[in-house]
């Protein structure tokens, strides 16, 4: 009888080993889908916020030092991308009716707790008759780290594919100049 159990004792040992290593490695797997999901709700969230005009929840996705950048330039800190949104869409509680965000093709690489992630986003205003017209394309490049459990946005270069950053000047110089 005692030989029994310790052959039972022999076998259950690798079977319990193997137990806890696939528990391991199947938290870790479920831990990166989580980071990837909550990754692609920021990039979702950020065109949302833009369009719902919610600066703070738009600003509140980037770390305290986080940088916003184009070919124009770059505000870097909190502050200075708040103080850049507001300068672009004002403070006013109106709802947007005028504009919105596509985003697509998200792609996320994890790197611990920093990240990496691209997306394209198409931006798409009120035309002339009322239709939505496309009149801005690119490229998001994030750099993101988990801080305090949270995903936050250390850096986003928003990469401008069509129209040119010069072409997208000129256009909305001319509008405004019909605008007057």
């Amino acid at each position: 009888m005692k030989r029994a159990i310790l052959v039972l004792a022999l076998l259950a040992s690798p079977l319990t080993a193997i137990a806890k290593t696939d528990a391991a490695a199947l938290a870790q797997r479920v831990q990166r889908v989580e980071d990837y999901l909550k990754i692609e709700r920021i990039q979702v969230d950020y065109a949302g916020y833009f369009d719902r005009r919610d600066i703070e929840g738009y600003v509140g996705l980037f770390t305290e030092d986080g940088e916003w950048a184009n070919e124009g330039g770059s505000h870097k800190g909190r502050n200075a991308i708040r103080a850049m949104l507001t300068g672009m869409i004002g403070n006013s509680p109106v709802p947007n009716l005028a504009n919105y965000h596509i985003v697509s093709n998200p792609r996320v690489d994890l790197h611990g707790d920093t990240a990496t992630a691209t997306s394209r986003y198409v931006f798409v205003t009120r035309g002339p008759e009322g239709q939505p017209t496309p009149v801005l394309s690119g490229v998001y490049h994030d750099e993101l780290v988990r801080q305090g459990g949270r995903w936050l946005i250390k850096k986003r270069f928003a990469e401008t594919v069509m129209p040119t950053a010069e072409e997208y000047r000129r256009i909305m110089q001319a509008r405004q100049g019909a605008a007057k």
